[in-house]
């Protein structure tokens, strides 16, 4: 992507200043060359002091100069947004969304324009750069952008490029995920307690195997049946542990909450 590129943040909440910190700390673009606008002006005193970046004052200020705007105000604040940005808006300037249900027609309608817009789903661990982010195009959006982006929201973790028609099965997966997993990680530290172990070190050791396995999958390449096959010896404790978990519909509730989120966003999408 290179140095050169201008970047504008409107909207500088936890996974603004998140992407804003995994951007910087890759060396992607250098200080000077990125600004923001917050409708909070000590958000944006924090932030300039904090990673050395520009502020300004309005809207029209932040996009006379941008390249690429990203866009992470909240959805309920994304009409009112675009109506102040469309008079000012430079046709060439790549738009990023990361507002949750906002989908790229709503915006290129908004704009009225041959609008470049990429929208992009990121999940909450990628405040620490361990997130899962997904990317959409909008009808006018280029490889060349798909490819920039890919830099920009790959300093905060894993990214994908699907259809935006997947974008709501994205949400209840990666989206509400990180949920379902740290309730999967309070069960088994629970469990520890229950055995025996102190609390601190149940939930130290269940954090830790979650995080284990989940790299293993990553890392390996290999199918996840084919890892919990190399632990599950014959007759061993792993393999007792997985007959209760497939007797207590385990794997079938995972994939229950995933549709059924998936299925909720859509339908909160449409209001």
């Amino acid at each position: 992507m290179g140095h050169h590129k201008k970047i504008a943040l409107i909207g500088a909440g936890k996974m603004g200043e998140g992407l804003l910190g995994g951007i910087l700390a890759q060396k992607k673009v250098l200080p000077r060359d990125i600004t923001i606008f917050d409708k909070v002006p000590s958000r944006m005193q924090y932030l300039k002091k904090t990673y050395g970046i520009n502020i300004v004052e309005d809207v029209p200020s932040i996009l006379a100069g941008a390249d690429i705007v990203i866009l992470g105000v909240k959805p309920q604040d994304m009409r009112r947004l675009l109506e102040d940005m469309k008079p000012s808006l430079k046709q060439s300037s790549l738009l990023v969304s990361i507002a949750a249900g906002i989908t790229t027609s709503f915006i290129e309608s908004a704009l009225e324009g041959k609008i470049r817009i990429i929208r992009m789903m990121p999940n909450m661990p990628a405040l620490i750069g361990c997130g899962a982010t997904a990317l959409a195009r909008g009808e006018h959006a280029t490889d060349a952008d798909i490819a920039d982006i890919l830099e920009l929201s790959d300093t905060v973790g894993l990214s994908v490029v699907v259809t935006e028609d997947l974008m709501d099965a994205v949400t209840g997966l990666s989206g509400c995920g990180p949920a379902y997993g740290f309730m999967m990680i309070e069960a088994l530290a629970d469990a520890g307690v229950l055995m025996g172990l102190s609390r601190e070190v149940s939930q130290k050791l269940a954090a830790q195997t979650v995080l284990g396995a989940a790299s293993l999958c990553l890392q390996e390449k290999n199918h996840p049946a084919v890892l919990k096959d190399m632990i599950a010896s014959p007759g061993g404790a792993t393999i007792a542990g997985i007959k209760v978990l497939e007797e207590e519909k385990f794997r079938g509730a995972l994939i229950k909450a995933v549709e059924a989120a998936s299925l909720r966003s859509g339908s909160l999408a449409k209001k």
